[in-house]
């Protein structure tokens, strides 16, 4: 299991790594992830919020960014024990805060409003806390899909390599929005394109870029799929090249998909299934981008609502919302397949594992 290219990848290191769980309970939650043997211990509470949800970090100090469920988002410091310390909570801009992303300059915070599908951009200060809110933009629109597309639902936040654009999948609207980025204003305006079109009732989720900055990969929740695009950072627009189920062709409950990510060394892509409580692992071609599918692997609990793969390449931690519980699949970096947990733990309604990066 232990190939070439992960030991090539580990010196880098340490075997104990702290994990920061973003919760739909009583707060954020810290456990210590042993990368050598695949074990978290106990998780335990680094602070109370309300629901808070995913988290992002702030690229150079020791800062915890995170939604919360009383329609704000939050400021934390890291401290020396990883506990977390409130900084300062604001407003998120709008209702049901679901996804929020810091851009490499770190003076932006980015958050998808999924509640009224608003997307806010706010103004990070030098010490890390939050300023005020910049861009408010809601684009009207809604879906076929009567029960969930009603209105716009904004889902994610995501800003490219380039830190020129921003990317907006909304599930409401079938469209991931393409905004133009100012870094030095933290300002959001319209760019053309104005999005990539999902077809009908796809509901688009989350999106990731591949390791090369070639290609982008959206999950879409609703139709169970994965749209793969070309990516042209120098105009800011994606191209679709194919759209591949996450399912079994005999499958026939309900499901929805949740999260999507590529594998460090770009070879593989992993996308959560909830319903179907698998990981759906695919072949990438490196060179098209395209997909092909390679196993449905047991996630180990219910609801996969979030998976992060270890940056080894050799671990793939899961957060199932609905049996509380986080699950340590292996990773063979060679065949990019998931063998079955050596751990499941309890943890209240995981919604986003993080591994800090050095600073």
């Amino acid at each position: 299991m232990k190939t070439l290219l992960s030991l090539l990848l580990v010196p880098t290191l340490s075997f104990g790594q702290h994990v920061y769980i973003g919760t739909s309970a009583d707060g954020i939650y810290l456990s210590e992830f042993n990368s050598e043997n695949g074990t978290l211990t106990e998780p335990k509470l680094a602070t109370k919020y309300e629901r808070p949800g995913f988290q992002a970090f702030h690229p150079e100090k020791p800062i915890l960014y995170t939604i919360g469920g009383n329609n704000t988002v939050a400021a934390f410091t890291m401290e020396a024990d990883h506990s977390l310390s409130l900084i300062n909570s604001i407003s998120c801009g709008g209702k049901g805060p679901c996804h929020l992303t810091v851009d490499s300059t770190a003076k932006t915070l980015a958050v998808a409003n999924y509640g009224d599908g608003s997307i806010i951009t706010i103004k990070i200060k030098p010490d890390g806390s939050l300023g005020e809110i910049i861009s408010n933009i809601i684009t009207p629109g809604n879906g076929p899909n009567k029960d969930r597309q009603e209105t716009p639902h904004a889902h994610g936040v995501y800003f490219d390599h380039t830190n020129n654009f921003l990317f907006v999948p909304d599930l409401g609207i079938d469209k991931t929005l393409i905004f133009k980025f100012d870094p030095a204003t933290s300002s959001i305006t319209a760019h053309e394109p104005t999005a990539f079109i999902a077809p009908p009732g796809s509901g688009p989720r989350h999106m990731t870029f591949s390791p090369d900055k070639k290609h982008a990969y959206i999950i879409n929740e609703l139709l169970s799929t994965i749209t793969v695009a070309s990516y042209t950072p120098s105009k800011g627009s994606l191209k679709e090249i194919q759209t591949i189920p996450t399912l079994p062709k005999d499958f026939t409950d309900p499901n929805i998909t949740a999260e999507i990510e590529v594998h460090p060394t770009g070879k593989f892509v992993y996308a959560s299934n909830r319903g179907h409580d698998t990981i759906a692992v695919f072949k990438r071609d490196q060179t098209t981008g395209e997909l092909t599918f390679l196993q449905h692997a047991p996630c180990g609990g219910k609801h996969p609502r979030h998976f992060i793969i270890h940056p080894s390449g050799t671990w793939l931690l899961c957060g199932h919302m609905h049996s509380d519980t986080i699950s340590i699949l292996p990773l063979d970096t060679e065949t990019g397949l998931l063998s079955p947990p050596t751990q499941t733990i309890s943890c209240p309604k995981p919604a986003c594992i993080l591994f800090p990066k050095p600073l």
